[in-house]
């Protein structure tokens, strides 16, 4: 089994589901974060499933900065990388992938976007060049793609829909998942050797923007729709940021998680 898994980005959406996942008996959880261990939500009634996690090792650092890699990478057997954000992905990717080469890890996994190489748009960019970056770094990796979740669709259709014109694009289609099914996946995965590119892992449903919108509380506001020009509206037209038929489904609905963000 092995002995020392290091999660970038532990603390966030994602990790904060895959770490509780990973933990087992022999097994040292490294969780390296910009803030160290979160603070207990005093809003809270319970803790979140990272806090009921014990001998969880936080390392303050940050992967786009580079600082903190080196001491969070020594003896570390997996690195799941899950840090991310809107702006330099592949910066930190790189600085991860370097860190892990010079320690000698020996498996790392990076979570991607479905799309990542079809998608004209900067993050999607950034995360395959993030892959591109895994492939070439000398350690055994894994990249697992994933639509993106169900709290994006959500953030997505809930701005426009508290507009008092709602821009509908009608080209655009999601898959959206389930933050559960993949940080599932990616523990699975953290126990299994390096496999390269794996299947990719979509939501159970594909709906249109207006969908969205449409199930969403609230009062209905007047509709505009529209179509987006260009490379970016022909890549919604064709689907381009949809899974293809050889991808691995997820179970959890977006009804589901609107009913448990709503309880």
């Amino acid at each position: 089994m092995t002995n020392t898994i290091l999660v970038t980005g532990g603390t966030g959406e994602l990790g904060r589901h895959v770490v509780p996942l990973l933990a087992a008996p022999g097994r040292h959880l490294r969780v390296l974060s910009r803030h160290g261990r979160p603070a207990p939500d005093p809003g809270s009634l319970s803790a979140s499933p990272v806090e009921r996690v014990e001998r969880i090792e936080y390392v303050v650092g940050d992967t786009v900065a580079g600082t903190g890699l080196a001491e969070a990478v020594t003896g570390a057997d997996v690195v799941l990388h899950l840090a991310g954000g809107p702006k330099g992905d592949d910066v930190g990717t790189q600085h991860v992938a370097e860190a892990a080469r010079a320690a000698g890890v020996g498996h790392l996994i990076l979570i991607s976007v479905i799309g990542a190489d079809r998608m004209p748009i900067g993050y999607f960019r950034r995360k395959a060049a993030s892959e591109r970056i895994v492939a070439a770094s000398g350690v055994p990796w894994t990249v697992l793609r994933a639509t993106q979740f169900h709290s994006f669709a959500r953030t997505m259709a809930g701005g426009m829909a508290r507009l008092p014109i709602v821009p509908v694009m009608r080209d655009v289609r999601v898959e959206s998942v389930a933050v559960e099914d993949v940080a599932q996946r990616l523990a699975e995965l953290a126990g299994q050797p390096p496999q390269g590119r794996v299947a990719d892992l979509a939501g159970p449903q594909v709906r249109t923007l207006e969908e969205l919108i449409r199930t969403l509380p609230g009062r209905a506001h007047p509709q505009l729709r529209f179509g987006l020009p260009g490379a970016l509206g022909r890549a919604y037209r064709n689907g381009e940021n949809l899974a293809g038929p050889g991808a691995d489904r997820g179970t959890g609905t977006w009804e589901e998680y609107l009913g448990a963000v709503a309880a």
